[in-house]
């Protein structure tokens, strides 16, 4: 399994959009397939956020996950998120999941030099914690109570 920017493989756009829908769809019913695609087009970046990464090999695509100025409206000053992290059903509990988090980590270090990082979470806060990730903050998202996660990028 690779990880790469999704600029260099958009050819995966189309498997990931129709999956990110299906997923979100509960919580964005507004949204549309078009919409998915058009969003994973503005992460075909390099040195700018957003960005994405995509876990493939060959011609499967794994999953994905975002770097972004921001992922969570009203928390504007907080920057930068973790977003988007999604992995194929058929593909979870093999780690890939958190081989993107690291490599959006280390892209948020290395690339853009940056020392903390956060994410939102619906339900996934112990998972998270697992990586090594602290609560921040309690919020709500689309009326949904979450958690803001926090963690620092700087080495021990």
């Amino acid at each position: 399994m690779q990880i790469d920017l999704l600029t260099d493989h958009p050819n995966y756009i189309d498997t990931l959009a129709p999956w990110l829908l299906a997923y979100w769809r509960p919580f964005l019913p507004e949204d549309t397939l078009e919409m998915r695609i058009d969003k994973l087009v503005r992460h075909c970046n390099r040195d700018t956020m957003p960005l994405a990464l995509v876990a493939h090999d060959g011609d499967h695509v794994f999953g994905t996950a975002a770097l972004r100025t921001c992922d969570l409206p009203g928390y504007e000053r907080l920057t930068p998120w973790l977003g988007g992290v999604f992995v194929g059903e058929t593909f979870r509990g093999r780690g890939i999941g958190a081989k993107l988090c690291q490599a959006i980590e280390a892209i948020t270090r290395t690339r853009f030099h940056l020392e903390e990082i956060y994410l939102f979470t619906l339900d996934k806060t112990q998972w998270y914690s697992n990586l090594g990730w602290s609560a921040y903050l309690s919020c709500e998202w689309e009326g949904q109570p979450g958690t803001i996660m926090k963690k620092s990028l700087t080495p021990p």
